[in-house]
C-alpha cells in the first residue's frame, strides 16, 4: 500500500518504472507508399486515354474522309495530292495540299512544263506576264492544216483574255487607236512598232511576210495585236484584197476555212479585224458562219467602220461574239494635220460618249501623227487603251 501511496502522490511522469519503449513514425515507408500510389495512378490514366485514343480513331479518318471544299475536292479524288495552279504573275507551280485537319498547305515551286498533273489557270486573268508576252500559251491552240488555231482552253481562258493589254479599270474618257496593215511593208512595220506607244493596238495583214517575227516584236513592245482578214468588198474583183478572201458567192465552208488560213498565220492575238469587205459585212448569210467561228475560238471582232451597210454589230450581239465597231477612219486624207484633226475629232466622241476607237493604215504620216497626238492626250486626262477594253464583251456585259 505504501507504495501505491508513493506513487499516487509522486510527480506526472516521475520515479516510473521502465516500460515499452516510444515507436517513431515510419516516414521512409510513408513516402514510399505515397510513390506506389502515384505510379498506379499514372498508369491507369495511361491506360486510359489509350483506350479515348483507340475509341476517337474511327472519329479522325471520319473527317479524313469527309469531302474537301469544291476546288480542292478533284485533287483529293484522283489520288493528285494536290491542286497545282500556274501562277500568271511568276510562272510557278502553287500547289495547295488539305491535310487531315483540315489546314491548307501551299507550297511554290518552279514550273518544269513537264505537263503532269491538273494545271488550273485563272480564267479571269486578263493580260501576260511582259516576258512571256510574244510566247503563246499552248492550252489556247489547237493544231490544223492551216497551223495553229486559237481556241478556248478548257479552263475556259480566251485568247482575248490571255493577249489583252491590261489598262486601269478607270472610267475616264478612253481612246482606242488602231493602226492596221502591219507586215505589208517590212521597213513600215518596223517603223511602226518602235515608234508607236505600246498602248496602240497593232493589227497584221494576213497577206504580210514574216509575221511571225513582227508578232514577236509588237508583243514585246507592249502591244496589243489583231489579224486582219480579207473581206469580199463592193467591187471586187476590181479591188481584189488579196488571196483567199472571204467571198458571199462562197459555201460558208470554204469561208471559215479562208479563215482559218488567215488566223493559223500568227498567234498571241486578241481577234480579228476586216480589211475592205462592205460586201461581205452586209450580208448576214455570208457573214454569220464566220463571227460564230470567231466567237467560239474566245476572239473579239472588230469592224473598221468603212461599210455603212455592215451588219456586224446586230449579228454579234446576237451570237454573243465580242466585238467592237470603229468610230472614225483616221487617215483618209493623208496628210499628218489632216490626221491631227481626226483624231481631235476621236477626242470629242470620246469625251461625250466616255470612249471611242479609230482606225488607221501604217502609213508613215499617220504613224507620226499618232505619235504626237498620243504624248499629248495623257496630259488632257486621255486613257490610251487596247482594242479589247472597249470591246462589247457578253461575258463582262
Amino acid at each position: 500500500m505504501g507504495t501505491l501511496g508513493t506513487d499516487l502522490h509522486a510527480p506526472l511522469g516521475q520515479n516510473r518504472g521502465p516500460g515499452r519503449p516510444r515507436r517513431t513514425l515510419p516516414f521512409g515507408r510513408i513516402l514510399g507508399g505515397f510513390c506506389l500510389i502515384a505510379i498506379a495512378g499514372f498508369s491507369l490514366y495511361s491506360a486510359l486515354m489509350r483506350d479515348d485514343l483507340k475509341k476517337t480513331q474511327p472519329i479522325e479518318t471520319a473527317k479524313k474522309e469527309e469531302p474537301a471544299p469544291a476546288a480542292e475536292a478533284k485533287p483529293a479524288a484522283d489520288n493528285q495530292g494536290g491542286l497545282t495552279q500556274v501562277d500568271p504573275q511568276s510562272g510557278a507551280n502553287t500547289t495547295r495540299i488539305v491535310t487531315g485537319d483540315g489546314s491548307v498547305v501551299t507550297m511554290f515551286s518552279p514550273n518544269n512544263r513537264d505537263g503532269s498533273g491538273p494545271v488550273l489557270i485563272n480564267a479571269n486573268q486578263v493580260g501576260q506576264d511582259p516576258r512571256m508576252a510574244a510566247t503563246p500559251n499552248d492550252s489556247l491552240l489547237e493544231d490544223s492544216p492551216f497551223g495553229r488555231l486559237p481556241i478556248i482552253s478548257p479552263s475556259g481562258l480566251r485568247p482575248m483574255d490571255q493577249y489583252a493589254r491590261p489598262w486601269s479599270g478607270a472610267r475616264g474618257t478612253r481612246v482606242a487607236i488602231v493602226v492596221s496593215g502591219l507586215g505589208l511593208s517590212q521597213t513600215g512595220t518596223q517603223r511602226a512598232i518602235e515608234k508607236l506607244p505600246e498602248e496602240i493596238t497593232l493589227a497584221f495583214a494576213a497577206s504580210g511576210n514574216s509575221l511571225q517575227r513582227w508578232m514577236q516584236e509588237a508583243r514585246r513592245g507592249g502591244h496589243e495585236i489583231l489579224i486582219q482578214v480579207p473581206f469580199e468588198p463592193f467591187d471586187y474583183p476590181g479591188n481584189n484584197p488579196g488571196p483567199d478572201t472571204l467571198l458571199t458567192s462562197l459555201p460558208a465552208a470554204k469561208n471559215v476555212e479562208n479563215l482559218h488560213k488567215a488566223m493559223g498565220k500568227i498567234t498571241n492575238y486578241t481577234g480579228v479585224m476586216n480589211y475592205l469587205g462592205g460586201r461581205f459585212l452586209a450580208n448576214p448569210g455570208a457573214l454569220e458562219p464566220v463571227l460564230r467561228d470567231i466567237g467560239k475560238r474566245g476572239l473579239l471582232f472588230l469592224d473598221d467602220g468603212s461599210s455603212a451597210q455592215s451588219k456586224s454589230g446586230m449579228l454579234a450581239r446576237t451570237l454573243d461574239v465580242p466585238h467592237a465597231f470603229a468610230d472614225i477612219q483616221l487617215d483618209g486624207e493623208l496628210q499628218q494635220d489632216a490626221i491631227l484633226k481626226k483624231l481631235d475629232e476621236l477626242e470629242r466622241i470620246a469625251r461625250r460618249n466616255g470612249s471611242a476607237i479609230g482606225v488607221a493604215s501604217a502609213f508613215d504620216e499617220s504613224v507620226d501623227a499618232i505619235s504626237k497626238w498620243s504624248e499629248e492626250a495623257a496630259m488632257r486626262g486621255i486613257e490610251i487603251v487596247a482594242v479589247s477594253a472597249l470591246a462589247e464583251d457578253p461575258k463582262h456585259p
